[in-house]
C-alpha cells in the first residue's frame, strides 16, 4: 500500500462500504495531486462489492476539493465534431442528443439547404466538388469516371452554375459505409473509447485519483475522462505547492500576456487531445461514435473522397486512372472541397460566436488586428490539415527564433554607429586629401583623392567592425539551435496531432507510378502484398538523364552571371564618361546598382524556365510515392533557385577585385575588358548593396505575387459578377459558386511558401557577416508574411485538400545544408572580403603596438598608408592610360598614384612584387578560416549532442499512452467477450469456451 500525499483522504472499503476520513483544513486541500486507495479483501464475494458506494465515496472526496463529478461526466460528452468549436450550446451530453434532435430535427434540413453546404435534401453534406463544362468534348471519359464513382458508393448530385449555364457542378457525398471502409484502408486515426473499470467487476480495485488543476481523475491508471490523453504526473509536495503559489501570485502583478489568444472569447481552442487509434470496422465498438454524420470531420471526409477519386478509372488502359489526369487533359476544370461558409459576419464574434470555422479562423488568425498574437495551430490543422498546419507551425517558430538574431544584428549595427567617430581607419580615409588613387577603369576613369570615398568608408564600418566576428559565430550557433529546437517542437506537434507513426503506415503509391509499372510487381517486404516495381536499370538511366538536365541548367545560371560580369566591366567606363556629374563621380556605385537590378530581372525570368524544367525532369524520374515526387521536385527547384539567386552574390563576395592584377599589368577578360576592381574603401559595400537590394526586391515581389495577384483576380471576378447580376444576386450564390470564383491553390502546394522562406534563411545566415541587418529585415517580413499567408488561405484561395505530413520533409535537410554552408561562407567573408584580418595583422605586427599584444584604435594609426601600394604613372599600358594627367590636384602632372595591394614600389629590385606583409596577411587569412570553421563546427556538434531530439516529458508521455492503450484494448475486448458469454448463458445456448 502506497503512502498518501499530504492533505489527501483515505477511504477504506470493507464488505462493500467505504469509510472516509475528512481532512482537517481547507488550505491543505489545494494540492495538485491526490491519491486515494480503496482495497477490497480478496476473500470478499464479487456480488458483495457495491461499486456505487465506491463512486459515492470518491464523490465525497471530490466535493471537499471543489471538484464535481458532473463536470467530469460532462467531459464524456460526444467527441468534438467539426461544429463543436463554434457555440457553447453545441457541446451537449449524450443524454441530451435525442431530445435536442427531436426539437430541431425539422429545422435543420431547411437551414442546411440555405447555407449551400448540403445536397438539395438538406441531409447529405457536400464532401467534394467537381466542375466541368458541357461544351467540353471529353464527355465519354467523364461518364465512365462518374459511373465508377457511383460504383464505389459515393452519392452524386449535379447543378448548373447560376452565372454560366455551360458550367456544371458535381456535388459528391460519401455515406457512412464508404467513409468507414476507406478510413480503415487509409489508417485514419479516430478517438478511442477507454475502458471504465467500474463496469468490469474486478475483485480487487486500486483507485488512484490524480487532480491536475481540478480537471481530470485517473482511475487505476486509466482515465475517467474518455476524450483526453492522460499524462503521467509526479507526486508534488507541500514545498513545491507553496513555490507555485508564490510564482502565480508574482505573475498576477505582471501585465496580461498580450500575445496569447483570448480563451474566454474562443474557449475551445484547445486541441482535441484524445486517445486515438487506426479506425477499424471490426472494432467499431472501441471508438467514440455518437453521430455518424459528424464522426469524421469535414477535412477527413474530403481527404477520403479525394483518395477514392485518385484511384477511379475513366477509360480502359493502364494509364487511364485518377482525377489528376482528368484535370490535366481538361475533362474537369476544377476539383476542390468547400469552404464552410463566409469568413465575415454582421455580428461580433465576442457576442454571438463564430458563424463557422472559416469565420473563426479569420477573426483569430487571418485578421490584421491579431498580427501580434500566437497562431491557433490546432484550428489551422483542423480546417486545412496537418501539412499546412506544420508549415505555419514552422513559420511561426522560425519567426520567433529570429527575434534574438535580429536584436544581436541590430546591436552590431548600432555598435558600428556609436564607434564611427572613434574608428581610426575611417578618420585616415577622410583626412587623406593628399593621397591620389589610380583610376579604377581604362581611359575614362579619372584620378581621385582617397578622401572622396570617406562616406563609403564610414558605411563600411557600420557593417565591418569589431563585433562582426562575434555575430558570425552567433549566427552559426543560432542556426543550429533553431534546427535542434525545431526538432523538439515538431516532435511535440507530431505527438499531439497523431503523426508519430503515420509515415510508415500510410505512404501511398502514386497513381502514375502504379499505372506505368503495373505489369512488373514484387512482394512488399513490409506489407507482404504485391506492388508495382521499377527496375534498377530503368531507375538509374532516368536519374542520369535528370542529373544531366540539372547540370545543364546550372551552367545556364553561370552563363547569366558571366553576362552580368561583362555588363559591369563595360558600363563602369561608360558611367565614368557620363555627362551628369552625379553619375560620373559615383560610376562604380551606379554600375553596382544597375547590375543588381538587371540581375534581379534575369533571376525572375529564369525562375519561369526552371519550374518547367524541374517539373519535366521530376516526372521523367517516375518517383514511387507522392513524398518522393515532392522531395525530388523540391531539391531541383531549390538548386536552380539557390544558384540563380546567390551566384552573383558569391561573385561579389569572393571574386570581385581579387584577380585584377595591378596597374600596368591588368588581367583582362577575353584579352579585351579589364576586370572590375573594388572601391578604394573595399568590396564589402558592394556585397551589402547586392544583399540589401535583392532581399528587399525579392520579398516585395513575392508578397505581391502571393496576395496582390489573387486579390486583383478575385476583385475583377467580383466586379464582373456585380455588373452582370447585381450585388443582391451575388450574395445569394451557393457556396460552391463562391468558391469556384476564388483562385485555386498553387499546383505544387506549399512549395512556393517554403522556398521563399528557405531562400530567406540562406540570405539570413550565409552572408550575414557582411549584412548584420538581414535577420531584422527577415523578421519584419515574416511578421507580415504569416498574416498574408493566413489571409490568402482563408479568403482568397479555394479550400485546399487537407493533406497529412509528419514533418516539413526535405526542407529540413536543406536547412541543415544551408547551416553548414553558412559557416564556410562567413569564414571566407570575414577573412577575404572584409578588412578584419589585414587590420589584425597590422595591429600586432606592423603598427605602433607591434609586439605589445594590443589591438586598439591607437594601434591602427598608419594602417591606410600601409595597405596602399605605389605605382609609377608612366608605367601605364597604352589602352589603360587615363585621358587626364592629374594636374588638377597639384598643378602639375602626377608621377605616382596609389592602389589597394601589398606590393613593392616601382624602383625596388623586383618592381611590383608581393611584400612580406602580403604573405603574412594571406597566412593569417587561411589560419583564421581553419580555426573559425573548426571552432564553430565543434560548437554546433556539441549543441546538437546536448539537445535531445525528443523532450524527456514527451518520451514519458508516449510510453505512458502506449501502455494505457494496450490495457484499454485488452480489457475492452475482455469486457465484450464477458457480455457475449452472459447473453449466451441467458439464451441457454451451449458453446465451446475457447480463447480467441
Amino acid at each position: 500500500m502506497e503512502a498518501s500525499s499530504a492533505g489527501s483522504s483515505n477511504p477504506t472499503v470493507s464488505g462493500g462500504k467505504a469509510k472516509t476520513h475528512q481532512p482537517k483544513g481547507r488550505e491543505d486541500l489545494q494540492v495538485n495531486h491526490l491519491e486515494t486507495q480503496i482495497w477490497i479483501k480478496p476473500d470478499a464475494q464479487k456480488t458483495d462489492v457495491d461499486f456505487s458506494e465506491i463512486l459515492n465515496a470518491i464523490q465525497e472526496i471530490a466535493k471537499d476539493v471543489n471538484i464535481f463529478f458532473d463536470e467530469l461526466e460532462g467531459v464524456n460528452s460526444p467527441s468534438k465534431d467539426d461544429d463543436s468549436l463554434l457555440h457553447h450550446g453545441n457541446l451537449t451530453s449524450t443524454s441530451d442528443d435525442a431530445s435536442r434532435l427531436e426539437v430541431v430535427g425539422e429545422e435543420v434540413p431547411d437551414k442546411n439547404k440555405a447555407n449551400g453546404l448540403y445536397f438539395r435534401d438538406g441531409k447529405c453534406r457536400i464532401d467534394y466538388i467537381l466542375v466541368y463544362r458541357k461544351s467540353n468534348p471529353q464527355t465519354e471519359k467523364r461518364e465512365v469516371f462518374e459511373r465508377n464513382i457511383r460504383a464505389e458508393g459515393i452519392q452524386m448530385e449535379k447543378e448548373s452554375s447560376l452565372t454560366n449555364s455551360d458550367i456544371i457542378f458535381v456535388k459528391l457525398h460519401a455515406p457512412w459505409e464508404v467513409l468507414g471502409k476507406y478510413a480503415e484502408l487509409m489508417n485514419v486515426r479516430m478517438p478511442f473509447r477507454p475502458f471504465n473499470p467500474f463496469t468490469a467487476g474486478a475483485p480487487c480495485i486500486l483507485v488512484r485519483c490524480c487532480f491536475l488543476n481540478g480537471h481530470f481523475i485517473e482511475i487505476n491508471g486509466r482515465s475517467r475522462r474518455s476524450r483526453r490523453k492522460i499524462y503521467y504526473l509526479h507526486r508534488r509536495y507541500k514545498f513545491m505547492n507553496r513555490i507555485e503559489k508564490q510564482i502565480s501570485r508574482f505573475r498576477g502583478w505582471l501585465p496580461r500576456k498580450p500575445m496569447k489568444l483570448d480563451k474566454e472569447t474562443l474557449p475551445d481552442l484547445e486541441e482535441n487531445d484524445c486517445y486515438t487509434a487506426p479506425f477499424s470496422q471490426q472494432r467499431i465498438h472501441h471508438f467514440i461514435i455518437h453521430n455518424k454524420d459528424t464522426f469524421f470531420n469535414n477535412a477527413t471526409r474530403s481527404r477520403i473522397v479525394h483518395h477514392i477519386l485518385q484511384r477511379v478509372k475513366y477509360e480502359e488502359g493502364k494509364n487511364k486512372i485518377g482525377l489528376n489526369r482528368l484535370l490535366s487533359n481538361g475533362s474537369y476544370e476544377a476539383a476542390f472541397p468547400l469552404h464552410e461558409g463566409s469568413y465575415r459576419s454582421k455580428n461580433s464574434i465576442k457576442t454571438h460566436g463564430a458563424e463557422n470555422h472559416r469565420h473563426l479562423l479569420y477573426e483569430c488568425w487571418a485578421s490584421w488586428g491579431v498580427w501580434y498574437k500566437y497562431q491557433p495551430l490546432d484550428l489551422v490543422r483542423r480546417y486545412f490539415g496537418e501539412k499546412i498546419g506544420l508549415y505555419f507551425a514552422w513559420l511561426g517558430w522560425y519567426t520567433g527564433m529570429l527575434f534574438p538574431a535580429a536584436f544581436i544584428g541590430l546591436f552590431v549595427f548600432l555598435y558600428g554607429v556609436t564607434t564611427l567617430n572613434h574608428c581610426q581607419v575611417s578618420k585616415e580615409v577622410c583626412q587623406a586629401t593628399d593621397i591620389i588613387m589610380c583610376p579604377i577603369c581604362d581611359k575614362y576613369c579619372p584620378f581621385m583623392r582617397l578622401s572622396d570615398s570617406c562616406v563609403y568608408a564610414k558605411v563600411t564600418h557600420l557593417f565591418d567592425n569589431g563585433a562582426t566576428v562575434f555575430f558570425a559565430v552567433f549566427m552559426a550557433v543560432w542556426a543550429t539551435v533553431f534546427l535542434e529546437f525545431w526538432k523538439r517542437r515538431r516532435a511535440v506537434i507530431a505527438y499531439d496531432w497523431d503523426l508519430i507513426d503515420w509515415e510508415e503506415e500510410e505512404e501511398e503509391i502514386r497513381p502514375q507510378f502504379e499505372a506505368k509499372y503495373s505489369k512488373k510487381e514484387r512482394m512488399n517486404p513490409i506489407s507482404g502484398k504485391p506492388e508495382p516495381y521499377q527496375a534498377f536499370a530503368d531507375k538509374c538511366s532516368r536519374l542520369i538523364v535528370s542529373a544531366s538536365g540539372i547540370f545543364f541548367m546550372i551552367c545556364v545560371v553561370i552563363a547569366a552571371v558571366f553576362g552580368i560580369v561583362i555588363y559591369r566591366v563595360v558600363t563602369v567606363s561608360t558611367f565614368a564618361a557620363f555627362k551628369w556629374a552625379l553619375i560620373r563621380n559615383n560610376s562604380q556605385v551606379a554600375t553596382t546598382g544597375t547590375a543588381v537590378c538587371i540581375n534581379f530581372c534575369i533571376i525572375m525570368l529564369l525562375n519561369v524556365l526552371y519550374e518547367k524544367v524541374a517539373l519535366f525532369l521530376t516526372n521523367l524520374e517516375q518517383p514511387r510515392t507522392e513524398s518522393e515526387w515532392e522531395n525530388s521536385f523540391t531539391l531541383k527547384m531549390f538548386l536552380f533557385q539557390f544558384v540563380n539567386l546567390n551566384s552573383s552574390t558569391f561573385y561579389i563576395a569572393f571574386f570581385l577585385g581579387r584577380f585584377t592584377g595591378h596597374p600596368g599589368a591588368y588581367l583582362r577578360l577575353i584579352n579585351r575588358w579589364r576586370l572590375e576592381e573594388c572601391h578604394p574603401s573595399g568590396c564589402l559595400i558592394d556585397l551589402c548593396m547586392q544583399m540589401g537590394i535583392i532581399m528587399v526586391l525579392k520579398q516585395t515581389w513575392n508578397n505581391f505575387m502571393e496576395l496582390g495577384y489573387p486579390l486583383i483576380q478575385n476583385w475583377w471576378t467580383r466586379r464582373k459578377l456585380r455588373q452582370e447580376y447585381g450585388t443582391q444576386r451575388k450574395t445569394s450564390f451557393p457556396q460552391w459558386e463562391k468558391d469556384y470564383n476564388l483562385q485555386p491553390m498553387n499546383a505544387y502546394g506549399l512549395f512556393d511558401e517554403y522556398l521563399e522562406m528557405i531562400l530567406q534563411f540562406g540570405f539570413t545566415t550565409i552572408f550575414v557577416a557582411a549584412f548584420p541587418l538581414a535577420p531584422l529585415l527577415a523578421l519584419l517580413n515574416n511578421i507580415i508574411e504569416i498574416r498574408l499567408d493566413a489571409y490568402k488561405f482563408v479568403t482568397q484561395w479555394r479550400r485546399p485538400l487537407a493533406s497529412r505530413a509528419k514533418d516539413i520533409g526535405i526542407w529540413y535537410g536543406i536547412l541543415e545544408g544551408i547551416g553548414i554552408l553558412s559557416v564556410i561562407t562567413n569564414a571566407f567573408v570575414i577573412a577575404v572580403t572584409s578588412d578584419f584580418i589585414p587590420r589584425l595583422v597590422y595591429a600586432y605586427k606592423y603598427g605602433p603596438c607591434a609586439g605589445q599584444g594590443e589591438a586598439g584604435q591607437k594601434c591602427m594609426v598608419g594602417y591606410v598608408n600601409a595597405s596602399l601600394s605605389v605605382f609609377l604613372v608612366s608605367d601605364f599600358e597604352n589602352r589603360s592610360e587615363p585621358t587626364s594627367n592629374g594636374s588638377e590636384f597639384s598643378g602639375s602632372p602626377l608621377k605616382y598614384c596609389r592602389y589597394r595591394d601589398y606590393r613593392d614600389p616601382p624602383h625596388s629590385p623586383v618592381p611590383y612584387g608581393y611584400t612580406l606583409q602580403f604573405w603574412h596577411v594571406l597566412a593569417a587569412r587561411l589560419a583564421f578560416i581553419i580555426v573559425f570553421e573548426h571552432l564553430v563546427f565543434c560548437i554546433k556538434h556539441l549543441i546538437s549532442y546536448l539537445i535531445p531530439d525528443l523532450p524527456k516529458d514527451l518520451r514519458d508521455r508516449m510510453r505512458r499512452e502506449k501502455y494505457l492503450i494496450q490495457e484499454m484494448m485488452y480489457e475492452a475486448e475482455l469486457e465484450r467477450l464477458q457480455k457475449e458469454r452472459k447473453e449466451r448463458k441467458k439464451n441457454g445456448k451451449s458453446y465451446h469456451n475457447e480463447w480467441p
